[in-house]
């Protein structure tokens, strides 16, 4: 079971990766406009706060990705520590969009599905050792 949770925390990994890039990398091209529903000149005016953001969905990215690292080398409990960490705050930060825009359901649950997965495997896990 924790093979499966690593890959959930993986996919969300890699999911806050492509986050990053979109927020801090191509926020104000047409096609990251289109995803997030932005105008040009909403774009440009966010640019900075979206900046700064994505960097946020990075480091989340980097922790989850550590602690996967950690416990494929067998440093099982701080490594499911940055799991849990990383991608508990996925989660967390996936709820908070969904309760305070909740027009923006699609986006909140897509962003927390699979990491909220990936904590509750790797939480199972744990109990049944």
């Amino acid at each position: 079971m924790t093979a499966v949770a690593l890959v959930f925390a993986g996919l969300a990994a890699l999911l806050h990766v492509y986050i990053w890039v979109m927020e801090s990398l191509t926020w104000t091209s047409p096609k990251t406009r289109a995803t997030f529903g932005t105008s040009a000149e909403e774009a440009e005016a966010t640019k900075e706060l979206a900046y700064n953001q994505g960097f946020y969905n990075l480091f989340l990215a980097v922790v989850t990705a550590i602690g996967i690292g950690l416990i494929a080398a067998d440093h099982d409990d701080v490594g499911a520590a940055l799991v849990f960490t990383g991608a508990g705050s996925m989660v967390a930060a996936g709820l908070v969009l969904l309760l305070s825009s909740p027009d923006k359901a699609r986006a909140a649950l897509t962003q927390l599905t699979f990491p909220a997965i990936a904590v509750v495997l790797l939480a199972v896990s744990k109990f049944v050792e």
